[in-house]
């Protein structure tokens, strides 16, 4: 079913013609993967920048059958604000193409892909791009393997989920295997690889272009930036500008950018990078519906750059209109 929602604010304004131009706008959000409390607090931050900025805009909470979202639209195109599988995976972006429903982002193939952690990184190494070594784990009886030829730490992430949904830090045989039983309970495919030590950092892209970077540390209660600290911690350390030099920085962008129109991504996204002690860069995913909640990147490297979270969500919207 989809549940309608409503809200508004005032703020930056889209121009008149260009509100025009948009239409109707619905903004999907909810959905039922794993991620659908961020999602729910994504699409009511997207929903209201885009009505503060003048568009015609309205939510719906998507449950259930995504096919009947199409059947009788009311609206000329959709804002996806949908995080995990059934948004962000190619499926909800293969019917709204069939359907000839312009949407926001990458399209199928792009989104299908950077939501594989495990195929993405096989792209990235295909290309020559920097990514930590890594292994696909089918079975408890492979952690010795695994281990043997990876070493430790080791990064244990299901392959089809975000948010740092299920993602353990392990260092023996036993709490790899203990990290696959509980990653497996959320996927079949479950990614091992290296733990890069080192610091994090993250680069959205906006229309082609690199927005400044940000660099992330969790407080000591986290071992990294996972769930809790991308979204309820108060006490994450986000850090614009971003702590490296300037020729570095544009080495992490240009990375970024790399990695983005490799894997065929368009308009917006966000990719997540770690940096090793000699200095190297290695890159870790592509979010192709990054977060959009109080707490999230996007907003914040685009405010860093003087683009207004209303401007940014309009930004990422006008892209739709070349679909038209």
């Amino acid at each position: 079913m989809s549940e309608t929602i409503h809200t508004h604010s005032q703020e930056y304004q889209a121009p008149p013609e260009l509100v025009k131009a948009l239409g109707r706008v619905a903004v999907f959000m909810g959905g039922d993967s794993a991620e659908r409390e961020v999602s729910l607090k994504s699409g009511r931050a997207v929903l209201k920048a885009l009505q503060a900025a003048g568009v015609d805009a309205f939510g719906m909470d998507i449950q259930g059958c995504l096919l009947r979202t199409v059947e009788a639209p009311e609206f000329d195109r959709v804002f996806i604000a949908l995080h995990g599988r059934g948004g962000e995976d190619g499926i909800l972006q293969a019917i709204l193409e069939q359907a000839g429903i312009p949407y926001t982002g990458s399209r199928v193939l792009a989104s299908s892909l950077a939501m594989d952690k495990l195929r993405t990184k096989y792209v990235f190494q295909g290309c020559g791009l920097p990514t930590p070594a890594f292994r696909a784990m089918t079975s408890e009886a492979e952690a010795e393997n695994i281990v043997a030829s990876l070493g430790t730490p080791l990064s244990v992430k299901p392959a089809h989920e975000g948010s740092s949904i299920g993602i353990r830090k392990v260092s023996s045989v036993e709490e790899l295997v203990d990290a696959y039983r509980v990653a497996a309970e959320l996927d079949d495919l479950v990614l091992v690889e290296r733990w890069i030590e080192g610091p994090e950092f993250t680069v959205s892209l906006l229309q082609d272009r690199a927005l400044p970077a940000i660099g992330l540390s969790a407080s000591t209660e986290h071992a990294f930036y996972d769930y809790d600290a991308k979204y309820l911690a108060d006490d994450t350390n986000y850090r614009i500008p971003c702590g490296l030099l300037p020729d570095d920085e544009l080495r992490l962008q240009q990375l970024a950018l790399d990695a983005f129109r490799v894997v065929g991504c368009r308009t917006w996204g966000r990719v997540d990078i770690m940096q090793d002690a000699n200095g190297d860069f290695w890159l870790l995913e592509v979010n192709t519906v990054p977060g959009m909640t109080d707490h999230s990147l996007v907003p914040m490297a685009a405010s860093a750059a003087g683009i207004s979270f209303e401007e940014l969500v309009v930004r990422i919207l006008k892209d739709t209109l070349s679909e038209s």
